[in-house]
């Protein structure tokens, strides 16, 4: 693709930047164009993923039919098959009337599904046999419908580590990802960082009638190596927030850094990155508190089979299972020898013996507390809590609502 036709695209969707990541990606994105294939969009949060799917809808022959985009996170799990598909009068409770779908909306156009893996299962099912026949059908119906819409999807989850974790189908996998296409993070673009910045300060000053902003030597530097773990978007937000706040309109690095986020432990500035960081994350170190349970499971296993067939001794279990034992446990019992140990005894032997283990080690009690410290860091905006969590919107809602979180 020549450098003027490039650069009209990247004029006509308001891409800014010259990185070679982001160009091989809009030139692919306009060679799938007018071809029938489905094209997978891959990238972090905020890194313009659905900016190429109107590329793509823009030079397909699906280009006069509508764009419907649609955030498969954000959907209720219980609803989201009639979101797509449609239903049918009476189908379900507070279904009063038949709803078109957007599959059915889309017809002769295009329909964005991203974040499409938080796609239930079942609706996953569903969605291959649109891909592979072009056939659905709606919520409460037995006949089938057909679509010609154009599917183009993304995600910034790996896709094949979820297959491997048997929550997303390898067979929609594979027909999905005919042809990738991996928008780049922003904090890989280099330069376009600082031709973004001054796009977006151009624009909320004319916005809002004040001088755009001007950084200072030290201070592009310092934005150019912060990470951005939001991108496009929270540099955006960024600007926008100096714009509106800002009394002096040439901001050096110490006042950059006032409005720039701290980042986590696990998150150094982009050109200093370690290949691996020494410091857990609290996902991390919540998978190390599991293991540390099961390890401690296993080896209370192994000391209760030794006292229930009666061949121990006090100073062998001790050396052998230190962390099993304590002189104050809260739910402890007591051996022939005078052993205290961290569970509580079978009632009978022939029942199976279930060890009871501290409270403060439950995984739920674990997960309410990260999530309860990132909706207090993001002070209750639920979306950056998520995002920083990991998880979509209606996980999060649903976790919310499972421990009561909302008051």
């Amino acid at each position: 693709m020549v450098d003027t036709e490039l650069q009209r695209i990247k004029q006509r969707f308001r891409i800014v930047g010259n990185a070679s990541a982001l160009n091989h990606a809009i030139e692919v994105a306009v060679q799938v164009a007018p071809t029938p294939l489905t094209v997978l969009i891959l990238g972090e949060n905020g890194s313009g993923k659905e900016s190429f799917s109107k590329i793509i809808h823009h030079f397909s022959p699906h280009k006069h039919g509508k764009f419907v985009a649609i955030n498969c996170g954000a959907i209720p799990e219980g609803t989201i098959d009639s979101e797509l598909f449609g239903h049918e009068k009476g189908s379900f409770t507070g279904a009063i009337e038949a709803r078109q779908g957007y599959f059915e909306a889309a017809d002769e156009g295009t329909i964005f599904l991203d974040e499409i893996a938080e796609l239930p299962l079942g609706t996953q099912a569903r969605l291959l046999r649109v891909l592979e026949s072009g056939e659905f059908i709606k919520v409460g119906s037995s006949q089938v419908q057909t679509t010609t819409a154009r599917v183009i999807a993304a995600t910034n989850v790996d896709l094949q580590q979820a297959v491997a974790q048997g929550t997303f189908r390898e067979d929609l996998y594979y027909r999905l990802s005919t042809v990738p296409i991996t928008v780049p993070a922003l904090r890989e673009r280099g330069e376009d960082i600082y031709l973004l910045f001054r796009r977006f300060a151009a624009d909320f000053a004319s916005a809002y009638d004040v001088p755009p902003l001007q950084l200072t030597p030290d201070a592009k530097e310092r934005l150019l190596n912060y990470r951005f773990p939001g991108n496009i978007r929270q540099l955006k937000n960024l600007v926008e927030q100096m714009s509106v706040l800002a009394t002096d309109r040439s901001i050096d690095a110490a006042t950059l850094q006032h409005y720039l986020p701290e980042p986590s432990p696990n998150q150094l500035p982009a050109r200093y990155a370690p290949a691996t960081a020494n410091t857990l994350s609290e996902r991390e170190l919540l998978y190390k508190v599991l293991f540390d349970m099961k390890a401690d499971l296993n080896e209370l296993k192994g000391l209760v089979f030794e006292l229930l067939s009666g061949d121990h001794n006090k100073a062998q279990l001790l050396e052998a299972h230190p962390r099993l034992f304590t002189s104050a446990p809260s739910s402890s019992w007591q051996t022939a020898d005078g052993l205290q140990v961290l569970a509580a005894p079978p009632t009978n032997h022939s029942a199976p013996f279930r060890p009871s283990l501290p409270h403060e080690l439950s995984l739920e009690v674990k997960e309410k507390e990260l999530i309860t410290k990132a909706l207090e860091h993001h002070k209750g905006k639920k979306k950056l809590a998520a995002q920083s969590l990991g998880i979509s919107e209606r996980t999060l809602y649903r976790k919310i609502k499972q421990y009561g979180l909302n008051n």
